[in-house]
């Protein structure tokens, strides 16, 4: 089977107007052979998309006196505002501004607790008298994507021949005691380099991505190699998986490669809102074996091999903790929250590093 050539569209419809098994048909298609998806007509405000659509520009219009208020590097939660190549994949810098928030959650790490409890904690919002509105609209954005989450996990787990309820165990309960995780991202056109972001693979289970301007950009990585454009689509949310659902489903689902590429110059700024689906900090996931349907066990194996693919992270998740494996995930990618939060784990990536 050659690897897919389009992002498949999945429509909520469907599944709210109880064509329950046919939505499941198409979502195992998808979560078997492609990894991405379009959900459309998502089960979110329409009118609260276009808010948090028209927030995004004023957001990074924030005098640099906020934003320097706001840097993730005051946060040991990895939380806040990155400056336009703050950033790295894979080593190499990424040409994209970016605020990082989360669901609301108190830290509750102490000293002697496993380093990656710190992970989760209070977000830094802009203030409301600089941008009047957005905490408000951007918390019940989370909200309404994050009640979206827990049915579409329990949804991808029927149509990989498992009960409802057979991924639960991978999260506290109920869900809203966690913290999810999400971005507002900028990426400016650039005649230096076309790493909106490089290629990579997502941690966790699920990403449900706000494409929030009609830019191209967006491109996952198919079997072959190939990259396949995955571009703005009208009342969508695009779906992808990350390496904690891969692996807990022995690749029968997979996590998809992928990247963003800078805009053209002269075509102004892209955004993109993602959220990202976090799992217990504390399972260990080869602790929790799954076992599958040998028809769906065929469907994985009748897929092409992957060939060689541009992504290598978070390989760590057979051994360690969720929250470790994020953790180091972080880390790599932020290497001056490391260094002020994290010392012991900077010098332990970073350790050529001299400052």
């Amino acid at each position: 089977m050659p690897g897919f050539q389009h992002v498949p569209i999945l429509d909520w419809r469907l599944y709210e107007l109880g064509r329950k098994s046919e939505f499941i048909s198409q979502l195992r298609d998808a979560l078997i052979n492609v990894g991405f998806m379009y959900l459309q007509h998502p089960p979110v405000r329409p009118g609260l998309i276009e808010e948090v659509k028209q927030l995004l520009p004023r957001l990074f219009e924030l005098p640099k006196e906020e934003k320097e208020r706001l840097k993730m590097a005051n946060s040991p939660h990895f939380l806040g505002y990155s400056a336009l190549g703050d950033e790295l994949t894979k080593g190499k810098v990424d040409q994209r501004e970016q605020f990082d928030f989360g669901t609301p959650y108190e830290c509750i790490w102490k000293k002697g607790d496993p380093e990656y409890l710190k992970l989760w904690g209070p977000a830094q919002w802009p203030s409301e008298e600089l941008l009047p509105g957005f905490r408000n609209i951007y918390t019940t954005y989370l909200t309404q994507v994050e009640k979206l989450s827990e049915t579409f996990i329990r949804l991808v787990s029927e149509a990989l021949g498992l009960s409802p309820d057979a991924l639960d165990v991978f999260f506290d309960r109920p869900m809203s005691s966690m913290q999810h995780r999400s971005k507002v991202v900028k990426y400016p056109p650039s005649g230096n380099s076309q790493q909106g972001v490089g290629p990579h693979t997502d941690s966790g289970f699920l990403t449900f991505l706000l494409q929030g301007s009609p830019h191209r950009g967006l491109q996952a990585q198919n079997l072959d190699g190939e990259w396949i454009d995955v571009p703005p689509i009208e009342d969508t949310l695009v779906i992808n998986l990350g390496k904690g659902l891969e692996f807990v489903t022995q690749k029968i689902a997979i996590a998809t490669t992928h990247r963003v590429l800078s805009p053209q110059q002269g075509s102004g700024d892209r955004y993109s809102v993602p959220f990202f689906q976090i799992i217990r900090q504390d399972v260990k996931l080869a602790d929790v074996p799954l076992s599958f349907p040998l028809d769906i066990i065929d469907l994985r194996d009748a897929r092409a091999s992957r060939g060689a693919y541009d992504s290598v992270n978070y390989a760590e998740y057979p051994s360690l903790p969720s929250g470790e494996v994020s953790l180091i995930g972080r880390i790599k990618s932020h290497p001056d929250v490391a260094e002020r939060h994290y010392l012991e784990l900077f010098r332990q990536y970073f350790p050529n590093d001299t400052k």
